[in-house]
């Protein structure tokens, strides 16, 4: 496997010791608006330093929109079946924040993570769409994106729709809205629900640490306000009253401050990675979607095989003169459903090898969010408490007096 060292942030880091070992190291930097009104666009630098010999050159820099990270989700996402393929972030359907110095630092933050999660990934790292997308021109990807057929034809928000449409379906199998062909496995039916009740429970902690991010932010708005108000007050006064008020009203502004920090430091530590975790989810139900696909496929070419193997026993005992076309019918729906049984088996392996690897990393991504949540929860406590707690004397002097 590559390696790629990589910190708690997902900024790429340059290994120790480059020459020694195979590396491919990637950061999405600098976004920078493009383009007016409708036709508005992010575009974003793309660095990838490596040593790999397929590649061009030890760094190459190219200029990506999102746009094109969506060709690459898309096009991995058709060809490695029962993989699970790394999370896009949403694209904004609200013009106000689309271009919102917050949302686009979110949204770097994210397909930084997307992109890197593939280049670490030992199948996906090997990609020729992958090396593609990390060298080739503007002009070439848009040439690019413009020959997809099919599904990749598709606008981002069409592809949503599709993704939507299969997380409804398999939702109905899950519920039994729907009685195809299914596979009958314990295991794979507590996959199913395990990944069914993961989801739920990160989106309502998805949904908390928004309430908290938001809490945090109309606090620190209120203190600000109530600041300014005090100063106000204290201005009207005359002596320690007036210095006391002017006092607090600068800690209550100091502390605004704080509480803004703190909630930025939320949304992007906190809230982010648990809303990168359910999109994740999401991409492993299109997978799981994939493997109900591939079990009716192979069930109902096994079906139709066994059928003409049937018939042509039938024209072979008859001696009629169309055993031979009957028998070219049936040894090439044969061979394709070997190869469907093999595709079946194929998903099935890759899909158990990927739900470990998807554990593993949730453990210490959740472990290193929650961790920061705490340290910056406790940090901010802290704060507030010593900058009420150095107000007391003074306040404590004035109305004894």
């Amino acid at each position: 496997m590559i390696a790629t060292q990589r910190s708690v942030s997902g900024s790429s880091q340059s290994p120790r010791s480059p020459s020694s070992q195979p590396y491919l190291s990637v950061s999405v930097t600098d976004p920078v608006k493009l383009g007016n009104g409708v036709q508005a666009y992010i575009s974003y630098r793309v660095i990838t330093k490596t040593n790999l010999p397929e590649y061009q050159g030890p760094e190459k820099i190219v200029i990506r929109r999102y746009s094109d990270f969506v060709w690459l989700h898309d096009r991995l996402f058709e060809k490695y079946k029962g993989i699970f393929i790394p999370p896009l972030p949403e694209k904004s359907a609200v013009e106000k924040f689309r271009f919102s110095a917050e949302f686009i630092e979110m949204r770097r933050q994210a397909l930084d993570i997307f992109v890197n999660r593939i280049a670490l990934h030992h199948e996906l790292q090997q990609s020729e769409d992958l090396r593609t997308f990390l060298q080739a021109d503007e002009e070439t990807m848009e040439r690019l994106r413009s020959q997809e057929t099919g599904i990749f034809k598709k606008k981002p928000t069409d592809f949503m729709q599709i993704f939507k449409d299969v997380q409804s379906k398999v939702s109905d199998v899950v519920l039994g809205k729907e009685k195809p062909v299914e596979e009958s496995n314990p295991e794979y039916e507590k996959l199913k629900h395990y990944i069914f009740e993961l989801e739920n429970h990160l989106a309502e902690a998805q949904k908390h640490a928004y309430r908290l991010v938001k809490r945090h932010r109309e606090l620190g708005q209120s203190l600000s306000d109530f600041g300014k108000a005090v100063k106000l007050l204290g201005a009207c006064e005359g002596n320690s009253l007036g210095k006391a008020f002017s006092e607090l009203g600068t800690k209550s502004e100091t502390l605004s401050v704080k509480l803004q920090k703190e909630a930025h430091q939320l949304l992007m530590n906190f809230e982010e990675p648990l809303k990168d975790y359910v999109r994740a989810v999401q991409s492993i139900k299109a997978t799981i979607a994939e493997r109900a696909n591939a079990f009716r496929r192979q069930c109902e070419l096994a079906e139709t095989t066994k059928l003409k193997e049937i018939n042509l026993n039938k024209l072979t005992l008859m001696r009629s003169d169309k055993v031979g076309e009957a028998e070219i019918e049936y040894q090439e729906l044969k061979v394709e459903s070997e190869e469907a049984t093999r595709m079946f088996e194929m998903i099935v392996r890759l899909m158990n090898e990927e739900i470990v690897r998807f554990q593993e990393q949730k453990t210490l991504d959740m472990g290193i969010a929650f961790h920061e949540f705490a340290k910056g929860q406790a940090r901010l406590a802290n704060g507030i408490a010593n900058a009420w707690r150095s107000l007391i004397p003074k306040l404590e002097a004035c109305s004894s007096s």
